[in-house]
């Protein structure tokens, strides 16, 4: 496991997530499609945001590589909490908080003006408490996303990072995107795993991951 380490992995992230040994990662931080059929305002959209059959699958593996009494967070659509809720209890997954991320801005507005997003903090057994707890409701800084449709700031992931992780840990990120959740692992002094669909968002990850790998090197050797 230590040669994928402060890597971008390029496919499908059930397949490359089987070949990942169990029990390898200390934590899971990720921002998987909301299946919402999700447009940007510039008509962009997100892969396998149409349909479902992934989401069991994903997260069974995202499970079995996670080390037992870890936290995974995940992003999700609310629209769609019960197939979620659904694939995360199958897993072995058992919520044990919720974290709201109040924006200034409006994402939509149909039935309500849409300004928040949302994230579950998921249990793999009993793990400690945080040394440092922080507060379930938090503020939303736009990240302008430059680099991928629905890119997450990396100040809101650092704090996640750092409350349920240790330094030197692992964070995977199956569904990572323009490398955000990577990033942020590595400016908080740990290691990371990246897994991207796109050959494009794939490489952009790992453009931006050039400038805290040697850090997260760095903080692994001295852990």
């Amino acid at each position: 496991m230590t040669a994928l380490t402060n890597s971008v992995l390029q496919g499908d992230c059930v397949q490359v997530l089987s070949e990942l040994p169990s029990a390898s990662i200390d934590m899971v931080l990720t921002d998987p499609p909301y299946i919402a059929r999700y447009v940007s305002r510039d008509g962009q959209r997100i892969a396998n945001d149409d349909r479902a059959d992934w989401l069991q699958p994903a997260f069974a593996q995202i499970f079995r590589v996670l080390k037992r009494d870890s936290f995974c967070i995940s992003f999700y659509g609310w629209h769609q909490v019960d197939k979620f809720m659904q694939a995360w209890r199958l897993a072995g997954f058992r919520p044990v908080g919720h974290l709201v991320f109040q924006k200034s801005y409006s994402s939509k507005n149909v039935f309500l003006s849409y300004r928040h997003e949302q994230a579950y903090l998921l249990a793999k057994g009993n793990p400690a408490l945080p040394e440092k707890v922080i507060s379930d409701v938090q503020q939303w800084k736009y990240s302008g996303n430059k680099l991928h449709p629905t890119q997450k700031p990396v100040s809101n992931l650092i704090p996640l990072i750092e409350a349920f992780s240790k330094p030197g840990s692992i964070v995977l990120d199956p569904f990572c995107g323009s490398g955000s959740t990577l990033v942020a692992a590595g400016l908080s002094g740990r290691r990371f795993v990246g897994i991207e669909l796109s050959s494009d968002y794939c490489e952009t990850a790992r453009r931006r991951t050039e400038q805290v790998r040697r850090p997260a090197l760095d903080a692994a050797a001295a852990a």
